[in-house]
């Protein structure tokens, strides 16, 4: 049988400290935002089905999933 692995592998010596790359840290900041933004906008449009389901009580059996979204943020409040 043939061996896949090298003892480097199996203890961890292979995992060594690298320097950071400036490229790197700009991609890292561009993901963060991205990441940061869409929570804000998950936020935000949570909050506005919110509103939107207090004010229309017409609208609730409507669509599942905007029932779904009001009664978690209701349970999570």
């Amino acid at each position: 049988m043939k061996k896949t692995t090298s003892p480097e592998t199996q203890t961890g010596r292979h995992l060594e400290s690298v320097g950071t790359n400036p490229a790197d840290a700009v991609e890292t900041d561009a993901v963060a935002r991205a990441v940061a933004r869409r929570a804000a906008l998950r936020d935000r449009h949570a909050q506005n089905l919110t509103r939107l389901m207090d004010q229309r009580s017409d609208l609730r059996g409507v669509n599942s999933l905007a029932d779904f979204v009001d009664d978690a943020v209701r349970w999570t409040a």
